[in-house]
């Protein structure tokens, strides 16, 4: 997705990516997404794991990024309310629906309004607990995302079938889906 949050990039308020994935027998393999704004790179594979890294585009070495790249989950210091990332543009009534039921199930919430795939990398990093999303998204908008949720410890559900969400479908359009830890 050569631009992921076109919304966020219409508003020039920094919150879009640049969003690659590879796919195989319908499961993501390795993901990126560069934050071009701010210069943050997530990044996994499968057999290495998921990390953040901060590039600066003028002068950049990939040895220099991979070497100070850190993995994810990032470690909180300190004990937070349940927090929930949320579409910055697509809020739908199922979402805010879901979010009553956090609330009676967790007390005290926090929540964050992200715009991209920034809401997953939000969660791989441990920066949220979930992002439920309940309106639409294309393949195209989740499967890196995915690729670095999964290989940071967190699953993509797919919020018909209950199952970890699977790509090239038939159809490109995504059902909604919960973001959370295995």
């Amino acid at each position: 997705d050569p631009i992921d949050g076109t919304k966020e990039f219409v508003k020039k308020n920094g919150e879009f990516t640049v969003n690659i994935a590879l796919i195989k027998n319908q499961k993501p393999l390795l993901g990126v997404i560069f934050v071009p704004v701010s210069g943050e790179l997530y990044f996994s594979t499968k057999t290495k794991g998921a990390f953040k890294a901060q590039v600066d585009l003028k002068n950049y070495n990939l040895d220099d990024i991979t070497n100070q790249a850190k993995k994810l989950p990032i470690a909180q210091q300190e004990k937070k309310p349940f927090t929930i990332v949320a579409s910055k543009s697509h809020m739908s009534l199922e979402t805010q629906d879901y979010l009553t039921k956090l609330k009676s199930i967790h007390g005290e919430l926090n929540l964050i309004y992200k715009g991209s795939s920034l809401k997953l990398c939000m969660v791989a990093e441990g920066m949220a607990d979930c992002y439920p999303r309940f309106a639409p998204t294309m393949e195209w908008d989740t499967a890196a995302g995915q690729a670095i949720c999964n290989h940071a410890g967190f699953d993509v559900i797919d919020w018909k079938t209950k199952k970890t969400m699977l790509y090239n479908r038939k159809e490109l359009l995504n059902s909604s889906f919960l973001v959370k830890a295995f």
